[in-house]
């Protein structure tokens, strides 16, 4: 199988690289089509997915027999700041990549997010709920959901939410590095989620792959919890001697130095299509933040231990 991966080198291209290299993931085996997958990894130096023109040359002349899309422009507030560069990314990057897969009979595996949410929910939201996004990051990446179902019919679009994994910068290495340098930190506890490890999405989207279960998908961390409560096991487990401390999205925002993009106060999904078909493997959040710290000791936080 031949499998192209857009934005290879963040934190989900890499652990999915790292997943098809080994064979196996570490919730377990890859399925046996995919054990000597010939993998293309791309990135925005290798491919720019907002050229319609380039991408459908690409895919024709390399033509694999699926996509994962994981390439995205995540920077929320920047976002807010970059509209157009949002869109020509999150929407018009994903529409090309579904025309491309579409002209080639190709799957194609989609990234979206809970921000295409309005954040207002009471419980964990199913894949049929109505999205309102709030957000610039959030309505690109609807439209670029909605550019997807239309344009390409063997299709997997899988919502995901409070990323973080071995690669890149996310969530869990900031907090490490405040907790180190500052001995505190403070973070919001009025916003709930799933925190989702990249090792846990990317076995589910392997596992989706070679499967015709062709759909919307949820696929985020079990259990839900404030960045605040996310930020103390954080810390717990790292053994970092630092103390954190809760504020609300108000007083956050107050305290701000640049433009804050709108976050949901409520954005935790419920993976229920998983759930219905393949089956959902993904771990309670506190038990694969603590694989995460297993896999990943730095020197410098052993030095603080």
């Amino acid at each position: 199988m031949k499998i192209l991966i857009t934005g290879a080198n963040g934190q989900l291209g890499a652990e999915l690289r790292r997943c098809l290299a080994a064979g196996q993931s570490e919730l377990g085996p890859l399925p046996a089509k995919l054990r000597h997958a010939t993998v293309l990894a791309t990135d925005v130096d290798t491919l720019d997915i907002t050229n319609r023109h380039e991408v459908a040359a690409y895919v024709r002349h390399h033509a694999p027999d699926a996509i994962l899309s994981c390439a995205a422009y995540t920077n929320v507030d920047g976002c807010e700041a970059n509209p157009d560069a949002a869109f020509a990314v999150n929407a018009v990057g994903a529409r090309n990549l579904a025309m491309a897969a579409e002209e080639i009979g190709a799957k194609l595996v989609h990234l979206s997010t809970d921000y295409i949410f309005p954040g207002d929910a009471a419980a964990p939201m199913r894949e049929y709920e109505e999205p309102a996004p709030r957000s610039v990051y959030g309505k690109t990446k609807l439209l670029g959901e909605r550019y997807v179902q239309q344009f390409c019919t063997h299709y997997f679009i899988v919502r995901t939410a409070w990323l973080y994994g071995y690669t890149g910068n996310n969530f869990v290495k900031t907090m490490l590095h405040l907790a180190q340098h500052n001995g505190a930190v403070t973070v919001v506890d009025d916003q709930l989620g799933n925190p989702t490890n990249a090792a846990d999405l990317a076995h589910e989207l392997l596992q989706l792959l070679v499967t015709k279960e062709y759909g919307v998908y949820h696929c985020t961390g079990e259990g839900v919890c404030s960045w605040y409560d996310f930020t103390r096991e954080i810390v717990r487990l790292s053994g970092i001697s630092a103390t954190v401390t809760p504020c609300s999205t108000v007083e956050y925002t107050a305290n701000a130095k640049k433009t804050v993009a709108a976050r949901p106060a409520y954005s935790a999904l419920e993976n229920a299509m998983l759930k219905a078909t393949i089956g959902n493997e993904m771990r309670d959040w506190r038990d694969a933040l603590a694989c995460f710290f297993e896999h990943y000791q730095p020197e410098q936080l052993e030095e603080n231990k």
